[in-house]
């Protein structure tokens, strides 16, 4: 039980564990939100990779009361560092397929890293919001934290009357009894654990104008007195931007999106896997608010589908969604995206010139640069190959690795396939030079 613990990723040490993989996960929650009170019981199917005799687990500042192993009661288990080691008593053999039930509660609250500032389970005035990246599931349920391994989720919440509690997936029931109500949902498309969230307050459905063409459902949930023009300005053409990055990306890749808005006001939106959250602060008709709306929504797509293998990769998320942004900006009558691309390349120019983009490092992975920068980069590939050959790659990128994770190196390969060009030698100035390279005009 001394022996030192693993880490999966560099920018996240103290994280996940290479020798396993979770298939599953099922979260059966009770919220007190008077008190800041949760008890869980999760159920993990794990596939052992690697012969071992022991899993690492983790999970931050709740205390475990009891583990099963495939039924089993474990005698030997010992959290420390914001981990949960389990010792399995005998070497277990690759493949072999194990189910772990751990009970477990406490008053969660964030973490909290002096690069990634603070991540995960945190009180709002009368809920919660749940905002993970990168480093937060674990105050909520135990994990294996690293965001190439996927997994299937079922989520059930109690939580007290008058509350409604929204997480990952199609909302599958619905129960009220008593003093509690109990929400069910479930993600079938994989997902990985820092998407994994739980929104709670007081809310109600709010039903601006309009749909997608697909059909595709669409919720948006906040507080009873949010100003229904307010909701009007921020999400009215929401489905606009649906049926624009059906378009350009491919189907929606999920069954159900949802827009949370929060009581509280918030600093940024986040998102997360089939839903994005926004302070009520963040809802209104300006470019300030909606730009955030397609960024979040087109996560869905960039990041959510299709995640990162490694955190250094993050430009694959942000930047994709920066330009998102801009084609939504274009599609909308408002700047074209080479006139957004030039408005930021110009003020990229003035900042310093000391990022990677390929690799930022965790001090700067979420660098206002990296998502310019990124956004940039893209707009110098589709200049070189013309909007039909780049909005291909798009959507056969997410047509062919939706469901798992990926690296810029693959991206790269990707591209070069699909145009018949060097998209390695375009992007590297880029990505792997920290001088800002020149704009295609």
């Amino acid at each position: 039980m001394n022996a030192s613990l693993p880490t999966a990723d560099p920018y996240l040490p103290g994280h996940g564990d290479l020798g396993f993989s979770v298939r599953h996960y099922d979260l059966d929650l009770t919220y007190a939100v008077e008190g800041n009170r949760l008890s869980g019981d999760a159920t993990l199917e794990v596939e052992v990779l690697l012969a071992t005799r022991r899993l690492v687990l983790d999970l931050a500042h709740l205390k475990v009361e009891k583990v099963r192993v495939s039924g089993a009661r474990l005698k030997r288990f010992a959290t420390r560092s914001d981990r949960l080691v389990l010792d399995l008593g005998e070497e277990v053999g690759r493949g072999t397929a194990l189910s772990v039930a751990v009970r477990y509660s406490g008053s969660p609250r964030p973490v909290v890293d002096k690069h990634l500032g603070d991540a995960g389970w945190e009180e709002l005035t009368d809920g919660v919001i749940v905002a993970a990246q990168p480093h937060g599931s674990p105050t909520w349920f135990p994990c294996n934290d690293r965001p190439e391994d996927k997994a299937t989720y079922r989520i059930a919440l109690r939580v007290p009357a008058g509350y409604q509690a929204v997480a990952n997936g199609s909302l599958r029931e619905h129960r009220r009894g008593g003093s509690t109500e109990t929400w069910l949902y479930e993600q079938t498309e994989p997902m990985s654990t820092y998407l994994a969230t739980v929104q709670i307050g007081r809310y109600v459905d709010h039903r601006p104008a309009g749909r997608p063409a697909s059909g595709l459902p669409v919720r948006i949930v906040g507080p009873a007195d949010l100003d229904p023009d307010a909701v009007q300005a921020g999400f009215g053409r929401q489905h606009e931007m649906v049926d624009l990055f059906e378009r350009l990306f491919g189907p929606y890749p999920f069954a159900s999106y949802a827009a949370v808005v929060t009581a509280d006001d918030l600093e940024i939106p986040l998102e997360s896997q089939s839903l994005s959250t926004f302070g009520r602060n963040l809802v209104h008709g300006d470019w300030e608010a909606v730009r955030l709306i397609a960024h979040e929504l087109s996560h869905q797509w960039f990041g959510n589908a299709v995640t990162l293998r490694h955190w250094r990769d993050i430009w694959l998320h942000e930047g994709f969604a920066c330009y998102s942004e801009w084609l939504w900006s274009e599609e909308s009558g408002s700047l074209t995206a080479a006139e957004r691309a030039a408005e930021h390349h110009a003020r990229l120019a003035q900042e310093p010139q000391d990022l990677l983009l390929a690799d930022p490092g965790p001090e700067l992975m979420f660098d206002d640069r990296v998502y310019k920068r990124g956004a940039c980069a893209l707009h110098t590939l589709r200049c070189t190959v013309g909007d039909d050959e780049f909005f291909t790659v798009l959507r056969s990128w997410i047509g062919t690795r939706s469901g798992t994770s990926v690296t810029t190196e693959e991206f790269l390969a990707h591209a070069s396939a699909e145009t018949a060009t060097d998209v390695e030698a375009l992007l590297r100035p880029w990505l792997y030079e920290t001088a800002l390279p020149a704009l295609p005009s």
